[in-house]
């Protein structure tokens, strides 16, 4: 009997020591288990990282010869930061000019300026005459979209077709149906910077709520209530008037306060011609600072909206 007994817990202690082993056995595959799931995790991590700047080192390579890198200013700050602007393939127009206005590409313009240069825009309106030195040191790529509209005779003979004094603005660039719906050249620009403020004597574009969606419109901010777009601050500001605000004022002060669009000019003013003028740098100074800093979204300027303060 005694025998019997000792056998038995004999056999106990085994079981219960070969039960701790099993255990541990199953606690060491856990470990390992854990131990080779963070390498594989960690391996993955740099793959993708790798791949990521594979990716974008190649993407840059790829764009380098049609892209220009400007800089955003953050409002009281002399810090930069790069912004790249991705040209189209869009032929260049003669700088003389052409015959007969072009209104209709397939493509965004390639680069057409140099932007070591100065460029200054002149509107000749019924109203007067607007002259606008172009921001080409921080907006190089919306500043060659405009040249080289200007330049096709995009915009000679169309309308200022908005004059809104809830944001004092007055808007125009929409040469086919003078209108905020017009269809536009038939291309977009990337948006060249964000979180503009806007002060009285800038040259603006307009675009939708849509990023990217620019073109061809432009408005220009004619007084203090233009602030009230600084918490969308997605209007690539590009210009500067150097001349002539008096006569911004004076068709935004003519506005018939209706409409969809806060009203329009009247009378109707027509701008007849933009020409452009390629200058040496430092040819040209304008007292009014151009502000940026660093895309999204509302209080927008063109289709399916109804802008407010």
């Amino acid at each position: 009997m005694g025998t019997d007994k000792r056998e038995r817990q004999k056999a106990g202690r085994q079981a219960r020591l070969d039960a701790a082993r099993q255990q541990e056995a199953a606690a060491e595959r856990r470990r390992r288990a854990t131990s080779i799931g963070a390498g594989l995790g960690l391996v993955v991590v740099v793959v993708v990282a790798i791949l990521v700047v594979s990716q974008r080192d190649n993407t840059d390579d790829t764009a380098a010869s049609t892209t220009s890198t400007a800089s955003t200013i953050a409002p009281g700050s002399t810090d930069t930061v790069p912004v790249s602007f991705v040209y189209g393939n869009g032929p260049c127009a003669p700088d003389a000019g052409v015959e007969a206005p072009v209104r209709s590409f397939t493509d965004a313009p390639q680069q057409c300026i140099d932007p070591e240069m100065q460029y200054v825009a002149t509107f000749t309106t019924t109203a007067g005459t607007v002259k606008v030195l172009l921001d080409t040191e921080r907006t190089p790529g919306t500043a060659n979209n405009f040249v080289t509209l200007s330049r096709y005779g995009y915009y000679d003979d169309s309308q200022i077709f908005r004059a809104d004094q809830s944001i004092d603005i007055i808007q125009g660039g929409g040469p086919t149906t003078n209108s905020a719906t017009d269809p536009g050249p038939g291309y977009t620009i990337p948006d060249e910077g964000e979180g503009f403020t806007y002060v009285p004597g800038q040259l603006v574009m307009a675009r939708s709520q849509a990023p990217n969606s620019a073109s061809a419109q432009f408005f220009f901010t004619a007084g203090p209530n233009a602030s009230a777009l600084d918490e969308a601050g997605t209007y690539v500001v590009f210009g500067n008037v150097i001349e002539g605000l008096d006569i911004v004022e004076s068709i935004l002060a003519s506005s018939t306060g209706s409409g969809s669009l806060g009203g329009q000019p009247d009378p109707t003013v027509i701008v007849t011609s933009v020409q452009i003028e390629e200058l040496a740098p430092g040819s040209v100074t304008t007292t009014t600072a151009l502000v940026t800093a660093a895309p999204e979204d509302d209080v927008a300027l063109l289709p399916d909206t109804t802008p407010t303060p």
